[in-house]
């Protein structure tokens, strides 16, 4: 089924609403996709304008859900220049970030990296459709899909090591996360909310005010460490609206 999106930029998007398939994240539900022609060419600002509105990029793709009777998936981001981390996340900042360098990197296939995003998989999420089809094709179709030069790689190295790697979008309104794999045998560095830390750090340095973070499902176990990060706004389809630290993250039916 065919829809449209008014860019408020004068330019009118096509947009493709997919039928009912299972949901990733909830059992038992099912869900719909509504994204963008991938035919349509997108520049930094109708990108950035889509992602304040709701919408994620997968690969050559950006989508919003569209579910009927179901409204669980939030967008939500960190105004970052107002992050106030908690013990926790000071706590990891100051075990992690003396060891390990950060660099940065425009988007390109590294074998590295590549062989880094398996061994993550087959460790982390041996049970998905993901470490199924973990072949250099679907990587390079998933992360290193040509996408106007926004795309980041922000490298995480201990001792010349690679152990993480933050895959970003650079927008003119902040970064959005796309993907972060580590070392799954350091699980105790906490390494995924390090990327998120790094991601903040790296928006404040680039005077980028947002880093957005996709979405938040309030029953979602893998989810729940989003809301840890305060202040932290979310997107109700009208316009995102702050929670601060100890506020619970609450919407009403209209969500």
């Amino acid at each position: 089924m065919m829809h449209g999106l008014d860019t408020r930029r004068g330019r009118y998007l096509p947009l493709y609403l997919t039928g009912e398939h299972a949901c990733s994240y909830l059992d038992g539900v099912q869900a719909r996709t509504l994204f963008v022609d991938p035919a349509a060419r997108l520049d930094g600002a109708t990108y950035q304008t889509l992602i304040d509105q709701g919408f994620r990029r997968s690969g050559a793709h950006v989508y919003r859900p569209a579910c009927r009777g179901c409204s669980a998936c939030i967008p939500v981001r960190l105004p970052v220049a107002e992050f106030a981390p908690n013990r926790s996340q000071r706590r990891n900042w100051r075990l992690n970030a003396p060891m390990i360098a950060l660099s940065d990197d425009p988007a390109a296939f590294r074998e590295e990296q590549f062989d880094l995003y398996r061994r993550y998989l087959t460790a982390r999420h041996a049970d998905g459709a993901m470490a199924e089809d973990a072949t250099e094709d679907s990587y390079r179709r998933f992360l290193v899909e040509s996408w106007g030069g926004t795309t980041r790689f922000i490298e995480f190295r201990r001792d010349g090591r690679l152990v993480g790697v933050a895959v970003t979008d650079m927008l003119e309104q902040g970064l959005s996360a796309v993907y972060t794999f580590f070392d799954p045998e350091l699980g105790e560095c906490a390494l995924g909310t390090f990327g998120v830390l790094a991601q903040i750090q790296t928006a404040q340095r680039l005077g980028r005010p947002y880093l957005y973070l996709g979405y938040w499902i309030a029953e979602s176990r893998k989810m729940v460490y989003k809301e840890r990060f305060r202040p932290i706004e979310a997107w109700d389809g009208q316009c995102w609206r702050r929670f601060e630290r100890g506020q619970a993250m609450r919407f009403d039916d209209s969500v």
